[in-house]
């Protein structure tokens, strides 16, 4: 059911990238997602960032809209759906690129102290487009690469990861599709959860616009275990 939410905040994380803090808290997992209504534009989904937050890039005109909205204004949400990340190791990796940061963010935060190590490897395309926020405070380690060398390493997370692969017992990751196909050809598809991404519509596993093989990603997703994927991505 669609719920009125007042947004509290309204703030700048990187060029073209947004966050909105909303009245409401919502009881959520670390990777499920929130479907958002605006009147006469439509609906997305997004990923929660925390409790009470989610981060949004613009992409199309339902973001154009969403970018106009300032504290006081309403935005509508249903939700939370789908499957969030399992806690599981001791020594973890979460890898993220680009805009992939949100639920790898509040995963690092809800299991703060859980781990005894969390490494974030972070790739994005230049320094401006690193959208950390404060994610630094959640983990142990934070390992930044750029693709033009900008900021951090030059190259991409999946090469840290190549690299350093043995040293972890889980690794999570979100982002670009290409990624996570990176990700799990290089953990040969075990012990890896992956924050998958397909067009949504209804967000409940009717419409079937969100097919992965043979899994909805909007109600088997949209975090997997690897071992699912073997052939899908």
């Amino acid at each position: 059911m669609l719920e009125r939410v007042e947004l509290r905040e309204v703030w700048d994380v990187v060029r073209d990238v947004k966050a909105f803090r909303f009245e409401k808290k919502i009881d959520f997992k670390a990777g499920q997602f929130m479907m958002a209504w605006l009147p006469g534009v439509g609906e997305k989904p997004f990923s929660l960032a925390d409790e009470d937050i989610i981060v949004v890039k613009r992409v199309g005109p339902f973001t154009d809209r969403l970018f106009e909205l300032q504290p006081g204004d309403y935005l509508w949400l249903r939700g939370p759906y789908g499957n969030g990340f399992e806690p599981k190791g001791r020594n973890i990796a979460l890898i993220g690129g680009g805009i992939g940061i949100p639920p790898l963010y509040a995963f690092a935060k809800q299991n703060a102290g859980r781990f005894e190590k969390v490494t974030l490897i972070y790739g994005a395309r230049t320094k401006e487009e690193l959208a950390l926020m404060d994610i630094e405070n959640y983990v142990d380690e934070l390992i930044i690469t750029t693709d033009n060398g900008s900021a951090g390493r030059r190259g991409f997370s999946t090469d840290v990861l190549a690299e350093r692969k043995e040293e972890f017992d889980q690794v999570y990751t979100c982002g670009p599709e290409p990624m996570l196909k990176a990700v799990l050809r290089i953990m040969n598809y075990r012990n890896v959860q992956v924050s998958a991404e397909r067009y949504m519509k209804c967000g409940i596993g009717v419409c079937g616009s969100c097919n992965l093989g043979p899994y909805l990603v909007c109600k088997d997703g949209p975090v997997f275990d690897g071992s699912k994927l073997i052939g899908l991505l």
